[in-house]
C-alpha cells in the first residue's frame, strides 16, 4: 500500500535527530522497511507561491482563526496525484486508484469497519488540516476526481490532523497481510469480533480481559478456566467476558448488536441471554429492553 501525507509539519512523521518518527517504529516501521508500506511525506508549503509560503488566510464572513487556502491545497493534491503518472488529469472520471482522507472533528466517526475498508485500498492520501480547517471547496473539488472521506477519530478537537492520521494509519496498517506476526490477533480485536462466526451479531463486542505468566501476581490469580486446556470452555468464558465488558462499558454496542442487527436477538444462545440478563440487558425474542 502507498500512503501519501500532505502536511505543514512533515517532520512530525519522518525521521528526526532523536530517532525514527511514528511511521518508522514497531510493526508498521518494519513493514515499511520491507517495502510492504510506501510512506511519502509532502510539505504543503512547497505549493505556496508567496515569499512567506503562506497556506492560510482570514475566513470570509468573519470569525476567529484562519482557514487553509484552496489554491495551495488544490495544487498540492493535483501534483501528488499526478506526479507519478497515476492519472492523466485531476478531474478525469477514471480518477486515481486512491482515496483521500481528511481528518476533521466534523467528519464521519472512524470505526474498525472503516479501517478494514481502508486496508483494502491500494493507495491512501491524507490531508492534514490546521487552524480552522481547509477551505470547503477543496473537498468538493477533490470528490470529482477520487473517493473522499472526512473522518473524525472522536468527539474532541485537536490542533491539527497529524495525530489523527497516526491513529488511522495504526488501525489500518495492522490489518494488512504480513504486518502482524499473528494474523489471528486482528480477528480477535475489540470491534473486530473474534467472539463469533461470520454473521454472528456478537462479532461487534469489546475484547474481554487477557492474562499471561505468572499465574499468581500480588495475590491475584489467573481465572482457572484459562488453565484447564478445555478449548470449548475457554471460548465460552471469553464470550461471556466480552458480553459483560461490552454491557458495562459500551451498552450502546449491545443495543446496536441486538436491536440493530437483523435477526440479532434470535442468534443469541441461552447462555448469551443469561449473561446479558445478569448485566441488566434482558433479551426477549427479537426485542431487548434495558
Amino acid at each position: 500500500m502507498r500512503v501519501d501525507i500532505i502536511t505543514i509539519f512533515p517532520d512530525y512523521f519522518g525521521t528526526t535527530a532523536k530517532g525514527a518518527g511514528p511511521l518508522g517504529v514497531s510493526l508498521i516501521g518494519k513493514a515499511a522497511a520491507r517495502g510492504d508500506l510506501d510512506f511519502r511525506l509532502h510539505d504543503l508549503r512547497r505549493w505556496a507561491t508567496d515569499v512567506h509560503h503562506t497556506v492560510d488566510d482570514t475566513p470570509f464572513g468573519g470569525g476567529p482563526g484562519m482557514v487553509m487556502k484552496p489554491d495551495v491545497w488544490g495544487t498540492a493534491l493535483d501534483d501528488v496525484l499526478t506526479g507519478d503518472g497515476t492519472v492523466t488529469a485531476p478531474s478525469a472520471p477514471s480518477a486515481p486508484l486512491a482515496r483521500l482522507i481528511v481528518p476533521t472533528p466534523s467528519g464521519t466517526p472512524f470505526t474498525q469497519g472503516l479501517a478494514a475498508a481502508y486496508a483494502a485500498e491500494k493507495r491512501l492520501v491524507f490531508a492534514c488540516g490546521r487552524y480552522e480547517g481547509i477551505d470547503s471547496r477543496v473537498v468538493a473539488d477533490a470528490r470529482s476526481a477520487m473517493a473522499v472521506d472526512e473522518v473524525s477519530i472522536g468527539d474532541y478537537v485537536l490542533a491539527g490532523g497529524e495525530v489523527a492520521v497516526c491513529v488511522i494509519l495504526e488501525a489500518v496498517c495492522r490489518l494488512l497481510p504480513g504486518v502482524l506476526g499473528n494474523e489471528q490477533s486482528a480477528a480477535d480485536d475489540s470491534f473486530g469480533g473474534g467472539t463469533g462466526e461470520a454473521g454472528d451479531p456478537m462479532r461487534g463486542l469489546l475484547e474481554g480481559p487477557v492474562y499471561t505468566r505468572p499465574r499468581s501476581w500480588r495475590g491475584r490469580e489467573v481465572p482457572p478456566v484459562l488453565l484447564s486446556g478445555d478449548h470449548q470452555a475457554i471460548a465460552r468464558w471469553r464470550r461471556d467476558e466480552a458480553l459483560r465488558r461490552t454491557a458495562a462499558v459500551r451498552p450502546d454496542l449491545v443495543s446496536q448488536i441486538i436491536s440493530g442487527t437483523p435477526g440479532g436477538a434470535a442468534m443469541l444462545d441461552a447462555r448469551d441471554r443469561t449473561v446479558l440478563a445478569e448485566a441488566g440487558f434482558p433479551v426477549d425474542g427479537e426485542s431487548m429492553a434495558h
